[in-house]
């Protein structure tokens, strides 16, 4: 991808900034006829084709990508380092007019950032989530799996697969496990 003369990205960030704003009217009345995260990787990519910043430009349009998500009422996403060879990729795709792989991981990225921050501060402490909203730097999603598996943590497998518990429980499997570890120690000495 060979980015536009600096003489041209005034008026093409002119016309995206145009485009961005009929887009977000025609979501609002449910006129886009793709599939929004397949239209917010267009926006994204067309942005990005400009690159209108000697650097920051991938910072930025993802920025910018979340002001049009948050403003439509939609999660802002969250692209890992672990995820960057996949967002290239999809990106290069996305140079040739194939959003689908892009719009998948803005799709996944809404999903799975909607599951881990924005469901467990508006559940309540007792609300049954899926384990990746529960995970943790103490506990990760594998840890609270097995946990979940063993019968130590109070949790439920839905029909879908997803285990499901609360921040109640995970709070409680916390005591537990250290009032454990307590034991245990006490009794090796």
């Amino acid at each position: 991808m060979t980015p536009p003369t600096w003489p041209l990205v005034p008026a093409q960030m002119q016309q995206w900034v145009e485009d961005v704003c009929l887009t977000s009217v025609r979501v609002g009345r449910g006129e886009i006829n793709r599939w929004l995260p397949e239209e917010l990787a267009r926006l994204h990519n067309q942005f990005e084709r400009v690159h209108p910043f000697i650097d920051g430009n991938g910072r930025t349009g993802r920025l910018v990508m979340n002001l049009v998500l948050v403003r439509s009422g939609y999660p802002p996403v969250i692209f890992f380092k672990r995820q960057r060879s996949a967002y290239l990729a999809a990106m290069q795709r996305a140079d040739g007019g194939d959003y689908g792989a892009l719009g998948e991981l803005i799709a996944r990225a809404m999903y799975d950032n909607l599951n881990r921050f924005i469901v467990p501060n508006i559940a309540g402490p007792a609300r049954m989530v899926p384990l990746t909203a529960l995970a943790d730097e103490e506990f990760t999603l594998i840890a609270l799996r097995r946990a979940a598996q063993r019968g130590r943590l109070d949790a439920v497998q839905g029909p879908d697969g997803l285990w499901r518990s609360s921040r109640k429980a995970v709070d409680a499997y916390r005591v537990a496990r250290h009032q454990r570890r307590r034991r245990n120690t006490a009794s090796s000495e």
